[in-house]
């Protein structure tokens, strides 16, 4: 018989993370770091659900985050604000065990509708989308050995960028702030309210030797900043941002091939362009580097069948707010952007 509890116990924090890491379709947002910046960042409350079996062995396991608001509503989500999450399980039964107690976790806390976000197909009766796409690149030992796949062009770029005397990067906490300062800026060009510096603080606080920055300077000022996050062979960048005042210098070449580089040396063998829309700008930016796409599928339950509503930035109705947020100062939208956009998984 599978039983099905809440995680409470820092000992039960420790199984879930060894069940997690040798598991091998496991996402690193799925580990109990996760649980620690949803709460300390964002305010939110986190129900990490973990399944056993007769012999008390760890079986399955399913974060989930309740992200409420007066305007969008109440979501449990697995996991909000990053590309991956969901239910890991060694059976069916587990499966079946763990999005059960789900859906009635969701009754208890009035929520409207539950979302997965996974990288694999599952089998359940849950409704999905494939509406977005991984694109991922397989990488060789020596990152010479992928400079000498690059196109003429791709290259030609990034040599300008050097040739500019951009420089470039790697650390922690230390180049935090140039990393938000581009990010912020870039956020509030594209009309789109940003996270707080806090979030990225404390993932850097809670996975210090798998969370990284990469920033691009020209004279010391950042024009290009990327966050990456390494889990087993995988080394992701869900956020990047360029200045767009130095486009013409190219700093985002620099930016990705300087993480490639990184990423061959610290012996990953993918690296995780993050999600983008199949054919979209993103989507070609990403292919023209090698990456390939891998379809994502996220599953959602609703309450008595109701639609779930869409609070993308992509929703058509949104249009006039984001117009809006492209005028209004930078110093606002930095102020009063987190706030907005804690309740948007």
């Amino acid at each position: 018989m599978i039983t099905v509890r809440t995680v409470h116990t820092y000992d039960e924090g420790i199984a879930w993370d060894r069940y997690v890491l040798n598991h091998a379709m496991a996402s690193g947002y799925q580990l109990m770091g996760w649980r620690r910046v949803m709460e300390q960042a964002f305010g939110h409350r986190t129900f990490y659900l973990m399944a056993r079996d007769e012999h008390e062995q760890v079986c399955g396991v399913l974060p989930l985050v309740l992200v409420a608001s007066r305007l969008f509503g109440r979501f449990l989500v697995s996991m909000p604000f990053v590309n991956y999450g969901g239910i890991l399980t060694d059976s069916f039964d587990a499966q079946r065990a763990l999005l059960d107690a789900a859906a009635n976790l969701a009754t208890k806390v009035e929520a409207v509708h539950i979302e997965l976000r996974h990288q694999r197909l599952l089998y359940l009766d849950w409704t999905s989308k494939q509406h977005k796409v991984s694109m991922r690149l397989d990488l060789p030992r020596e990152p010479e050995t992928l400079w000498k796949r690059f196109p003429s062009k791709l290259r030609s770029q990034i040599r300008r960028a050097l040739k500019e005397q951009l420089t470039v990067r790697i650390e922690g906490v230390e180049i935090l702030d140039d990393f938000y300062r581009v990010f912020a800026r870039n956020m509030r060009d594209l009309g789109t309210p940003v996270y707080a510096r806090r979030f990225f603080e404390t993932i850097l606080d809670a996975f210090p030797k798998d969370a990284r920055i990469c920033a691009v300077y020209r004279e010391g000022q950042p024009v290009a900043a990327g966050f990456l996050y390494g889990f087993q062979t995988t080394l992701e960048i869900p956020w990047a941002s360029s200045d767009r005042r130095y486009n013409h210098l190219s700093p985002n070449m620099l930016l990705y091939s300087s993480a490639l580089e990184y990423a061959c040396r610290e012996g990953y063998e993918v690296f995780d362009f993050g999600r983008s829309t199949s054919g979209s700008g993103t989507y070609r930016f990403k292919e023209q580097w090698g990456a390939h796409p891998v379809p994502l599928y996220w599953y959602h339950w609703s309450l008595d069948g109701r639609p779930v509503a869409d609070v993308s930035p992509e929703n058509s109705k949104y249009g006039l707010a984001i117009k809006m947020w492209k005028k209004l100062p930078l110093s606002l939208t930095r102020l009063i952007g987190p706030s907005i956009v804690r309740n948007i998984p």
